[in-house]
């Protein structure tokens, strides 16, 4: 058999493979696409049992935290790859946002505009199936959920690099919503211009200031002499470069395809490890999920060994403190509050101890809530 011959019958033979291989997909496709709609009639059958066993007058919940975290968590420990374990979660994630939108169509309010990290961090908890509303500041957040014009907000809290968002914190001290659930975006700034941009010209950097303190170091080593402008949010700062053409922003990927921006430089923030920490707030109790976190906001007594006293529960039950941050309290002057956030669930023993001694000791403890903890 010559080379030649051999070549033209291998040809036919891989032709026929790849086209078994894509009527495969294609049969897996449609049994997916049958299964998903089977999964969203059963979300369907629910809300009617849910619906159905209400008293008069009574709202249903269709939306619980602590089961959708259950449900990503088992999704991730089942996964056997190819898809990665966040990847599977993703899509999941996704499923889930759509059947509920069945049930009920949800309103999230969010610290906007378009384009910010917040709303990022909003799709990544609930998926796109959902109405978004961005608010202007982190007050209105709190305002449209207490209000009962959206079913859930979504505000910063944090930051590895910069730390606390102040104002989210003194909104929580105003506020009777509760924490029902936390999310955690890896941030990654990039340098964009307008296509009308002249980037040899670039006179000013527009951005959040978190941002550029977040870029600080990248800034100083490759713009030294360049203006930079804080504004109310990286989304806004991206616009701005519509009108400019000796202009660039700092925001993220969002920002960056919602304005057609291109990116100058990417990942320019000055820790790799660059994570925003997000609250959902709402206004119902969540039930345990088996991983969970508490948040509250406590004050003591002005006199020695306050704060010590506060933190001996924590070490006898041997609960991690996985936060806690010192506010001003308006009351008085050099009076503190304190936030903290711990693991664990506000039913469990452990907790259920260590809130009793709390209280007994601070002249003011306010439960903000128990929520699982961020699975994506």
């Amino acid at each position: 058999m010559s080379e030649e011959h051999s070549g033209d019958t291998a040809k036919p033979s891989g032709e026929q493979g790849l086209k078994a291989l894509r009527q495969q997909i294609d049969t897996l496709d449609t049994e997916l696409l049958a299964l998903v709609n089977q999964r969203a009639k059963l979300a369907q059958a629910v809300a009617r049992i849910k619906t159905d066993a209400l008293e008069k007058g009574e709202k249903p919940v269709f939306f619980r935290p602590e089961r959708e975290a259950q449900v990503l968590r088992r999704i991730k420990e089942r996964n056997q790859g190819p898809l990665g374990d966040e990847s599977v979660a993703w899509l999941f994630r996704e499923l889930m946002s759509a059947c509920l939108a069945l049930e009920e169509p949800m309103r999230i309010a969010y610290l906007g505009p378009e384009g910010t990290y917040t709303h990022a961090a909003t799709l990544k908890h609930f998926g796109h199936a959902v109405h978004l509303a961005p608010q202007t500041t982190i007050d209105e957040v709190f305002r449209e959920v207490e209000a009962g014009a959206a079913h859930y907000g979504v505000v910063p809290v944090e930051n590895s690099t910069e730390g606390m968002v102040n104002n989210t914190l003194d909104s929580f001290m105003q506020s009777n919503v509760k924490v029902c659930g936390e999310v955690a975006l890896r941030i990654h700034h990039h340098l964009l211009v307008g296509p009308a941009t002249r980037t040899s010209g670039i006179t000013r950097i527009y951005s959040h200031q978190q941002s550029l303190a977040q870029c600080r170091k990248w800034l100083d080593s490759h713009y030294p002499n360049v203006e930079r402008i804080a504004v109310s949010s990286n989304a806004e700062a991206a616009r701005r470069l519509r009108d400019e053409w000796h202009a660039a922003a700092i925001a993220g990927d969002m920002a960056s395809e919602l304005y057609g921006l291109e990116k100058l430089a990417s990942n320019i923030e000055d820790s790799p490890h660059n994570t925003t920490r997000f609250l959902v707030v709402g206004q119902e109790s969540v039930a345990a999920s088996g991983d969970d976190k508490t948040s509250i906001i406590v004050s003591t007594r002005d006199k020695p060994g306050a704060l010590y006293n506060l933190l001996t529960p924590f070490r006898r039950e041997n609960i991690s403190l996985t936060r806690i941050e010192t506010r001003p309290s308006r009351d008085g002057a050099w009076a503190y509050v304190f936030f903290m956030d711990f693991d664990g669930h506000e039913t469990d023993d452990a907790i259920v101890r260590i809130l009793d001694d709390l209280g007994s000791e601070a002249v003011y403890l306010k439960r903000l809530g128990s929520y699982p903890k961020a699975v994506l």
